[in-house]
């Protein structure tokens, strides 16, 4: 997959997490499936990925309506612990 930085700083990877989780997926194993496919990434490595992308400010300007959702669904987990 191409690393080029797109002119908001993300490279095509990170693009392409934070494109992933816009999207739904219906019936079990549809979206680990897509992350290995698609993004050739276990799936650890992606939420691995995904989680860095929530605290980086360049995600942040490049999909707030994703970004804060996930966080929101982040926090909401960390408060149930």
């Amino acid at each position: 997959m191409e690393r080029r930085a797109d002119t908001d700083g993300l490279g095509a990877r990170e693009r392409g997490v934070l494109a992933l989780e816009r999207r739904g997926f219906a019936g079990a194993g549809a979206k680990e499936r897509a992350i290995r496919e698609e993004l050739d990434l276990s799936p650890v490595r992606y939420y691995q990925l995904l989680n860095a992308l929530l605290d980086d400010p360049r995600a942040l300007a490049h999909d707030p309506v994703t970004v804060n959702r996930l966080r929101r669904v982040r926090e909401a987990r960390r408060a149930e612990r």
